[in-house]
């Protein structure tokens, strides 16, 4: 039997059947191929999610510091809220009590200064100009809304203080001397509130103020020389020193 016929059909069904094994094997390495691709796309998915989610639990975190931050942030504006109201109803209760204070001072205030008009009316004729207009500035000032009631209280005490320190001072100032035939300059004494002198430029003439007449009159020629010594002490051009100036005591007074 011939051994070559048979290895030659086997050869032949070898080289037949070749082309059948390799189309399912191409086709089993493209299916491997897609899967791959797909496993990689979905792996990428899966990491692109995972990136998403770390990035929204971040958000989430934050949000969450965010409403922790606005609730203590309420709670110190509710806080803040009570207190300034409590402020205010402070405040009203205030500017109800000054309201209340303004009405029971302010009459008051009123008579103090024109106490203070009659006082300087009745009292020694000195520093006139000064005194009335220091009067009139405290008559302009009380009606005026734009000044505090503590302003206008401070300005009358004030202006009482000044009358005040003019009874413990010494002092001297040129002015005019109103009379008959006119007035002239003449150098003005004041010993606190107690006595008003005058003397002449030229020291020829010399008086004082006499509240119960509400007139000048004159003093002799003693009084001429300790008066014009006495003004130059007021003036500081001198040192202080012992005065023998004329008085008119209140029992000489009654006297007359």
């Amino acid at each position: 039997m011939n051994p070559y016929p048979l290895r030659s059909l086997a050869v032949a069904l070898t080289l037949l059947s070749a082309p059948l094994l390799a189309a399912p094997l191409d086709a089993a390495l493209d299916e491997s191929q897609r899967l791959a691709a797909e496993a990689k796309a979905s792996q990428a998915r899966i990491e692109q999610l995972d990136d998403s989610s770390r990035e929204m639990l971040n958000e989430y975190r934050d949000a969450l510091q965010q409403a922790e931050a606005l609730q203590g942030y309420n709670a110190q504006l509710r806080e803040l809220v009570v207190a300034q109201r409590k402020e205010l109803a402070g405040y009203q209760a205030q500017l109800d009590g000054i309201e209340r204070t303004q009405e029971a001072v302010t009459p008051q205030m009123r008579r103090m200064v024109e106490v203070l008009g009659e006082f300087i009316a009745a009292d020694l004729p000195f520093l006139p100009d000064e005194r009335s207009d220091r009067l009139a500035q405290l008559q302009d000032l009380l009606p005026r809304a734009d000044v505090s009631l503590a302003e206008k209280y401070r300005r009358i005490l004030e202006a009482y203080q000044v009358e005040s320190d003019y009874g413990r001072t010494l002092e001297a100032w040129r002015g005019e001397l109103p009379g008959t035939a006119g007035s002239r300059s003449v150098e003005f004494l004041r010993l606190g509130r107690v006595m008003l002198y005058f003397q002449t430029l030229d020291g020829h003439e010399s008086g004082w103020w006499d509240p119960q007449s509400r007139s000048w009159q004159a003093l002799d020629s003693s009084a001429r020389r300790p008066l014009h010594q006495a003004i130059a002490i007021a003036r500081q051009e001198q040192a202080p020193a012992l005065l023998d100036l004329p008085v008119k005591t209140l029992a000489q007074e009654a006297k007359q």
